[in-house]
């Protein structure tokens, strides 16, 4: 990214603040006009064709339906890689879930910013079989190694 502008890494920090805030708008004012979601990559129930969430009305319709029904979204990062205008990131994110569930993903999320200092695309490497379910509060919960 362009000197003086946020990193790619900022702007994800700032992306699973704005997700974790259930901030819809500054969720969305983070994304580029034609950015790109995967989350998970490839088909899922949150994608049955698999080719991702592309612009802006698409990227919306995904938080409505994704983001915006779970009570609460905790992102617990582990690693993180920044290479250029990318950066992967590598932890868990933790889901309150309608009716007090309680989920955890773990996986590898990587963005790439442009040069205007939005995100261009953000990707996530996870799979549906490998949650975590939990009815017990994710901070009450031992960690796993």
């Amino acid at each position: 990214m362009a000197s003086g502008v946020l990193t790619v890494r900022d702007l994800a920090r700032r992306s699973q603040a704005a997700a974790g805030a259930k901030d819809r708008e500054g969720w969305l004012g983070l994304f580029a006009d034609d950015a790109i979601v995967e989350d998970p990559i490839g088909p899922s129930p949150l994608d049955p064709d698999g080719r991702g969430h592309r612009g802006s009305a698409a990227i919306a319709t995904f938080y409505d339906t994704v983001i915006g029904r779970v009570e609460g979204m905790r992102f617990e990062i582990e690693r993180s890689y920044l290479c250029g205008d990318e950066v992967a990131d590598v932890g868990s994110i933790h889901l309150t879930l309608p009716g007090g569930h309680h989920s955890e993903v773990r996986g590898v999320f990587t963005y790439r910013g442009d040069r205007n200092g939005k995100i261009a695309a953000l990707r996530a490497y996870w799979e549906f079989g490998n949650i975590i379910q939990s009815t017990d509060s994710p901070d009450r919960r031992t960690p796993s190694t």
